[in-house]
This record gives structure tokens, C-alpha cells and sequence, in this order.
């Protein structure tokens, strides 16, 4: 084969799961569940972005990516599937669209909508798994109610100026801890980068990390399932904080089918 010949939809799929089934921990019927993996992403911004693509690239079967907002100028800097030709575009569709042009095997539907609970759960229904990218807490906690509702793993991300943190909850263990153990409803508050900043690597360390994370659990390898990873970009210090399920949780506490 020349270097002329176009590699085929086959060959491209063979040879970006190559270096995964050379670890001993994935092996080809790893790789095999990675290529059958299908995943909902929601939010198509600076952690979104990074999930998807590392996910699309990776050669998974489908994302359903769901984001209400358009392009802005001041989000080209780490939203990385968006580009300054597509200012003005809904999120979800540029993303789409970009992911087409660098992983066309992928499939991939864009909801150009907000999504409530109700949403989540109707699109969870037909995936694999979870990774809430979102910047607010109302979609965050919505995510992890229809997660739970549906009994799929729920991978939440954020990034805020230095700072990434990562949980893994896995709704099919029925003493898994939820976000609203960690993360009560009524003692939050959104603080987001258009308020306070943020540097650009740091919402896409937090997208990769998601991203290895969906990898792994879909893999079979250990993940943070029950815990929440802090890191600190400015001085690198890490914490894995381990959670508990808390009994008197207004969204898993109370449900008959966790007891």
C-alpha cells in the first residue's frame, strides 16, 4: 500500500484500536467492547469537547452529544471541536460536524436542545453510559437523577480556572454513592469560567480524563467508580477522595430498588 491509497473504513478501525489491544489489561476483546461502546455527552464545551473527540478517535460506535448553546468567539480558545467559521452554531451541531471530519465511522447524534431529567433519561436509554460535562449544577444533579433512574454509570467532569474534578458513580453497584451524596442540591452554587476564568488545558485534562475513564470501565479496568479525583494544575497536587453513600440523600436515599 502506498501512502496515496486511502485506508479503508476497516483498516482505519483496526489500526486506532491497535495500541489499545496491545495493553494486557484490554487486549482485543477489550478493544472489541470499546468499538460496541455507545455514550451521552452532555455539553459540547471545554470538557465536552476533549471527551468526544478522544472518544470518537478511539473508534467507539456512537456519541449522542446534547448542548443548547451557540459558538462564541471567547470559547475557540478550549473548545476544541469548534471553529471560528462555525461562530453562531449550536454547539452540538459543531461538534457533530467535526467529528465527522475526523472519525467518520463514528456515529454521532447532535441535541441542539437544554435537556431536563426526563431528557436524559429517554437518551441514556440507548447508551452505554453517562459523562455530564455540563456547567451547572441543575443539569448536573438532572444527570444524576436519570442516571440513577436508568441504572447507568454517570461520569461527571468539570474544570474551573486551575482546577479539574472528576467522579465516577456506578449505578448498577446498589451502594454506590450519587452526586447529590458528594454535592447536596441546596448547597451549591454555580461559579463558571466566563466569571472567574480558566486556563485553556485545564477543560481538556478534565475531558480526557472522562474520556479514559468511559474507556476503562467499558474495558473492564478499575475506575474512580465511588470516588471524586481533585486536581490542582497550578502546583499538581492531586486528591482521590473517596465517598460515601449518604442515607438520607433527597435522590438516592429514599429509592426502594437501592436498599
Amino acid at each position: 500500500m502506498t501512502c496515496d491509497t486511502p485506508l479503508s473504513v476497516i483498516d482505519l478501525k483496526a489500526a486506532r484500536g491497535s495500541r489499545h489491544a496491545l495493553l494486557r489489561e484490554v487486549g482485543q476483546s477489550g478493544q472489541h467492547r470499546i468499538e460496541a461502546l455507545r455514550v451521552l455527552i452532555l455539553g459540547a464545551g471545554g470538557v465536552g469537547c476533549p471527551a468526544a473527540l478522544y472518544l470518537a478517535e478511539a473508534g467507539i460506535a456512537h456519541i449522542t452529544i446534547a448542548d443548547s448553546d451557540k459558538v462564541e468567539a471567547s470559547n475557540l480558545a478550549r473548545q476544541t471541536l469548534h471553529t471560528a467559521e462555525r461562530i453562531g452554531t449550536n454547539k452540538a451541531q459543531s461538534a457533530k460536524i467535526e467529528l465527522a471530519r475526523l472519525a467518520p465511522a463514528v456515529d454521532v447524534c447532535a441535541i441542539p436542545e437544554w435537556v431536563d431529567e426526563e431528557k436524559i433519561a429517554f437518551l441514556a436509554q440507548t447508551c452505554d453510559i453517562v459523562i455530564d460535562c455540563t456547567d451547572n449544577f441543575k443539569t448536573r444533579h438532572a444527570a444524576n437523577r436519570a442516571a440513577l433512574r436508568c441504572r447507568k454509570p454517570l461520569i461527571t467532569a468539570s474544570a474551573i480556572r486551575y482546577s479539574v474534578q472528576t467522579a465516577f458513580f456506578d449505578f448498577s453497584q446498589k451502594d454506590s454513592p450519587c452526586y447529590a451524596c458528594a454535592f447536596p442540591e441546596d448547597d451549591e452554587l454555580d461559579v463558571k469560567a466566563s466569571a472567574v476564568g480558566i486556563l485553556s488545558p485545564v477543560a481538556g485534562i478534565a475531558g480526557m480524563i472522562a474520556a479514559e475513564e468511559a474507556l476503562k470501565w467499558t474495558a473492564g479496568l478499575k475506575t474512580l467508580a465511588g470516588s471524586l479525583l481533585v486536581l490542582d494544575t497550578l502546583t499538581w497536587e492531586m486528591q482521590r477522595i473517596h465517598l460515601a453513600r449518604m442515607p438520607n440523600c433527597r435522590s438516592c436515599g429514599c429509592r426502594a430498588d437501592r436498599l
